[in-house]
């Protein structure tokens, strides 16, 4: 995973949820459209924590140390590691979330094997991603170019193309969400979350381990 300027800059990243409030609290209750409401789940790629604290998720996987601290305060128990090689047991997982976490990962593929692993039989694996094929998602693949602190690292997918891997790896029954049509520094009121995808920014994609 590449993780390093969240681990130079934890504090800067935890901030920009307090900043974009609206955005921040539609792609919640777009997690929470698809996210199951009981099971042991493990967010992966847990961060600062902005996601697993409200959504009840007591457990997290996180390589940076910085971002893993600050969980911690949130209440998380916090586990060192990566996507692609959790440090999990076998079928330990009932669900297992990931939010904006996939653009950063080393092989797509393999992250969705260590997922599949971990979770129990018809296991549910919830992947909240920046839509490449949305309106927005073009402009933040220019921001990519112009050396954006936390994206030029990134590598950003279509929904389809993230569909595509989980079927090769065994998960079906797909449903999605989406949230974030204007620009968020424009924001002004919580956006809508609608069934779909390829007009939000923020995407949600549920599939079912089989």
């Amino acid at each position: 995973m590449r993780i390093k300027p969240y681990q130079e800059h934890a504090l800067r990243y935890d901030r920009w949820f307090d900043d974009h409030r609206l955005v921040y609290e539609a792609e919640l209750q777009a997690v929470r459209t698809l996210l199951p409401t009981s099971g042991r789940g493990v967010e992966v790629g847990v961060g600062t924590g902005r996601f697993a604290a409200p959504l009840g998720i007591c457990i997290g996987v996180e390589p940076s140390e910085s971002m893993a601290a600050l969980a911690q305060q949130r209440g998380i128990k916090v586990i060192g590691g990566v996507a692609e090689a959790l440090p999990l047991g076998n079928a330990t997982a009932e669900f297992i979330l990931m939010v904006t976490v996939i653009c950063f990962v080393s092989d797509l593929q393999q992250t969705f094997r260590e997922a599949w692993r971990v979770l129990a039989d018809r296991g549910q694996l919830v992947v909240a991603m920046i839509d490449r094929d949305s309106p927005l998602g073009q402009k933040y693949a220019a921001k990519k170019q112009q050396g954006s602190l936390f994206y030029q690292q990134a590598t950003f997918y279509a929904v389809d193309e993230v569909v595509s891997v989980m079927k090769e790896i065994s998960f079906a029954e797909f449903s999605f969400c989406q949230t974030i049509y204007q620009d968020v520094s424009a924001s002004t009121a919580q956006e809508q979350v609608r069934v779909g995808h390829g007009e939000g920014l923020f995407a949600v994609i549920r599939g079912v381990k089989r």
